[in-house]
């Protein structure tokens, strides 16, 4: 399935200025590892059914914050652009997928950086032509890791694993956005302090 402005090979991503060691070396400070991937992958299949159900509830959390749904408001109308809120549900719920997926080579890292550009503004908006907010601002960007994380754990117990193999999904789960929130954070640290 291609979602538009999603990982498709007509995007021509620049290469991304963290190397496969810096990333793994990110993954060791993190405690992220072998066992960490397994955890993710196994998560997939658990939720792939209910990315949309997901997606509601992550949706819901940000409608319900006037400072975040300032971000998908158009900057003329002063109402949520409901077209660009779709076309950023789709990529999400793509990315729900991906980080489940949990494969790491250079296009990933690439895509994480565009990610990240996206949110910042040199590219906030640009890939939908919206007219929203020129920003999503740093100070919220580490902080809604833990609303994304928090809110899968009812998802993943749904799965019937037990205890141990939830917990150890949801702390991979927990890992890797801390993990691709900093990459994403890329664009907003001053050159040379990365």
């Amino acid at each position: 399935m291609t979602i538009p402005g999603y990982r498709s090979p007509d995007l021509q991503l620049a290469a991304s200025p963290i190397t496969p060691d810096r990333w793994a070396q990110m993954q060791e400070a993190a405690l992220f590892g072998a066992d960490d991937v397994a955890a993710l992958r196994r998560s997939r299949p658990i939720l792939e059914p209910s990315v949309d159900a997901i997606l509601d509830v992550w949706y819901g959390f940000v409608g319900s914050k006037p400072f975040l749904l300032e971000q998908f408001t158009d900057r003329s109308t002063h109402q949520p652009d409901g077209d660009y809120l779709a076309r950023v549900r789709a990529r999400f719920g793509q990315w729900i997928l991906d980080t489940a997926e949990a494969r790491y080579d250079e296009g990933w890292l690439s895509w994480q950086i565009e990610i990240g550009r996206r949110h910042h503004r040199i590219g906030k908006n640009k890939t939908d032509g919206a007219n929203s907010s020129a920003l999503v601002p740093f100070s919220y960007l580490l902080p809604l890791a833990q609303p994304i994380v928090h809110t899968l754990r009812p998802f993943l117990e749904r799965s019937g694993e037990g205890v141990d193999a939830v917990d150890a999904m949801h702390d991979a789960w927990r890992k890797s956005v801390l993990l691709q929130v900093t990459l994403w954070s890329f664009p907003y640290v001053v050159d040379g302090d990365f």
